[in-house]
């Protein structure tokens, strides 16, 4: 007999309908007990199934010990077991009514995953776990606002740093060496790149098969709560890469689940991606919608995340997305865009929204599709941020030029000022920057070894006062050489030399004055925050502008140096008097620099320059960015 508290009319009702937003409660394997027995109830949805079984540890693997029974005309199937318990694994062999082969398959629901290369799920209790983060929950709405300083620390945690033998951390020894790097460092957010369980170490957590069991490869489910949990008792919020674009091909997983073409679309001109080698999710169908939308939100309720970035927004929302012509097929408007993933969008960011109002979501969405970030209400795709893609190609070929010719491509800098507040924008300098002969962003500076040092630093200090929230890649924040190996640790004995720690120190420094300085933080995503003092002085190659806050009683000064020449006497008009102290120079000695700079600052000259009142008359350092703010007395 099937307990009603599992599988409900009403669920049923809302399965079909596609708002069934914590599905995860009722499919999977979950403990309970009945007649006074203690034991898993199993439930699948394999609609096109003559036959579906339970097999695992407890019956020998036997596909015909323990058959599981549909649930009206669903699609679903279910059963109780008694006797199976916490860390049991187990699966769903399926018959196909079409004739196709039977497969035994892992959980689409599982909560836990066996280590690859083995496949099976594993029964879990998510609930026993204590939390002690009772401190962040409460007081997160400040953190994740477009008025908070978001500086995000992207990493993939098989690869920071490894232990003796080239052996993985577990989540707990993460939880105490990461936190404490991010709390040194000064980053407020840490990103992961997908932790939901996959087979391959190489797609980096890219090509998921357990959506809802964290990588069994650094601990249990348990251990990744601790993870999470001690970085927000020291302040730090927990984003985490999620992956609702695609999925494997892999024969345990998803793809023809029950011998069709269950949660991918049959039409290969719509259901794979030629160039990843992976099945698209039919958005249009409501029980996949169901599927994804409860697995966002299942992050945020039983591990409690503060967001997600969302990959590859692009190849959802463009049905011709890296398909030639004729190898698509147009919506019933016979345009290119996907309906029903815009849809799916939409109302899954209303939904996280809804739940979570304090939290963020994040698409990495590299074409110009409008209004990625606005409510949906507006006619927006519903995020709260958007990747500035643009602007990381833009930067990162302008900033690998020789200095000499970069005053030809000026507008590569200046043209972010054309669209800079159409969307809340993060600059992500990520992952994706510094591998497959990308090189690391210290080799993409050119110039000998002084230079590519004092290059990079003007490029993060650059990222760091511009209008937007800011993401770095691991090992860019003290100046990796190779590019990232996801097989190997990042190269930390390069801080026993002084220009890898220079750049950490800055990266430190940037990370404390962008919080400490509300000009550059709070109006991060407004035009009302930003002015241009100067950004025509092309032959010099230096670009100056002020960032403001939302009182308009604080001002900071931001002068780059896109060159190795020391500029003297260069004049910089100001909107306040009085003393201008330096916040940070880049060219710093601490950092690695030369030293050239204004002795902690400048008096300012009652001469009109730039259409404001005052004059600075600065020295700017080769190579170098300045930080400046007027002291007030």
């Amino acid at each position: 007999m099937i307990k009603t508290q599992f599988i409900t009319d009403f669920d049923l009702h809302l399965f079909s309908e596609g708002s069934h937003y914590r599905l995860y409660d009722k499919l999977g394997a979950h403990l309970t007990e009945e007649n006074g027995k203690a034991g898993t109830n199993f439930a699948v949805w394999a609609p096109s199934a003559s036959k579906v079984s339970i097999t695992g540890d407890f019956n020998e693997w036997n596909a015909e010990t323990t058959p599981m029974q549909p649930v009206q005309s669903s699609g679903i199937w279910s059963t109780f077991v008694p006797g199976v318990t916490e860390g049991d694994n187990y699966k769903f062999h399926i018959t196909p009514s079409n004739g196709m082969a039977q497969s035994d398959r892992c959980d689409p629901y599982g909560f836990a995953a066996e280590m690859r290369p083995k496949t099976a799920s594993i029964v879990y209790d998510l609930s026993k776990y204590k939390w002690k983060d009772q401190d962040w929950m409460e007081n997160r709405h400040k953190r994740n606002t477009i008025e908070a300083p978001i500086s995000i620390y992207e990493m993939h945690l098989g690869s920071w740093m490894r232990g003796e033998n080239n052996t993985w951390l577990t989540y707990k020894d993460l939880a105490d060496k990461l936190t404490a790097y991010l709390v040194k460092m000064g980053y407020t957010h840490v990103e992961f790149l997908p932790i939901a369980e996959h087979p391959l170490d190489s797609s980096w957590g890219y090509q998921t098969t357990g959506y809802f069991a964290p990588t069994a490869r650094f601990g249990s489910p348990d251990d990744f709560m601790f993870l999470i949990d001690t970085l927000h008792q020291h302040n730090i919020g927990v984003l985490i890469d999620w992956v609702p674009a695609h999925f494997p091909r892999d024969g345990h997983a998803l793809g023809m689940f029950d011998g069709t073409h269950l949660y991918e679309h049959a039409d290969p001109r719509q259901g794979e991606h030629k160039e990843w080698g992976t099945y698209v999710f039919n958005y249009g169908r409501y029980e996949v919608e169901d599927f994804l939308t409860s697995n966002a939100l299942f992050w945020f309720d039983k591990y409690h995340i503060d967001g997600l970035r969302v990959d590859a927004v692009a190849s959802m929302i463009y049905l011709d997305y890296a398909r030639p012509a004729g190898e698509w097929l147009p919506n019933k408007y016979g345009g290119r865009e996907n309906l029903e993933a815009v849809n799916f969008l939409k109302k899954l960011n209303e939904r996280i929204y809804a739940n979570y109002p304090d939290t963020m979501t994040m698409a990495e969405e590299s074409t110009a599709w409008p209004q990625v970030s606005r409510p949906t209400y507006l006619g927006g795709l519903g995020f709260g941020l958007k990747w500035d893609m643009g602007w990381m190609h833009d930067t990162l070929q302008f900033m690998s030029l020789e200095p000499i010719h970069r005053k030809f491509h000026h507008n590569q800098l200046t043209f972010r000022g054309l669209y800079a507040f159409s969307e809340n924008f993060v600059l992500p300098l990520s992952h994706d920057e510094v591998v497959y002969g990308k090189r690391s962003l210290l080799d993409k500076m050119p110039g000998d070894v002084w230079q590519k040092f004092a290059n990079l630093r003007l490029l993060l200090g650059h990222m760091f006062t511009t209008p937007a929230k800011k993401l770095l890649f691991m090992g860019g924040d003290f100046g990796q050489w190779n590019e990232w190996n996801h097989d190997q640790s990042l190269d930390w004995h390069l801080l026993d030399w002084p220009l890898h720690r220079g750049i950490q120190k800055l990266v430190s420094d940037l990370n404390h004055l962008y919080q400490k300085e509300s000009a550059l933080y709070e109006l991060d995503c407004s035009p009302a925050g930003f002015e241009w003092v100067d950004c025509q002085d092309i032959e010099q190659t230096v670009l100056s502008f002020l960032r403001v806050n939302k009182k308009r009683d604080e001002h900071i000064l931001v002068v780059c140096n896109f060159t190795p020449v020391v500029r003297n006497n260069y004049m910089i008009g100001v909107p306040e008097g009085g003393y201008w102290e330096e916040l940070l120079n880049s060219d710093s000695t601490v950092y690695g620099g030369s030293g050239v700079g204004n002795y902690g600052g400048v008096e300012s000259n009652p001469i009109p320059a730039h259409g404001r009142k005052y004059m600075l008359t600065l020295t700017l350092p080769p190579l170098g960015i300045l930080i400046m703010k007027a002291k007030k007395h």
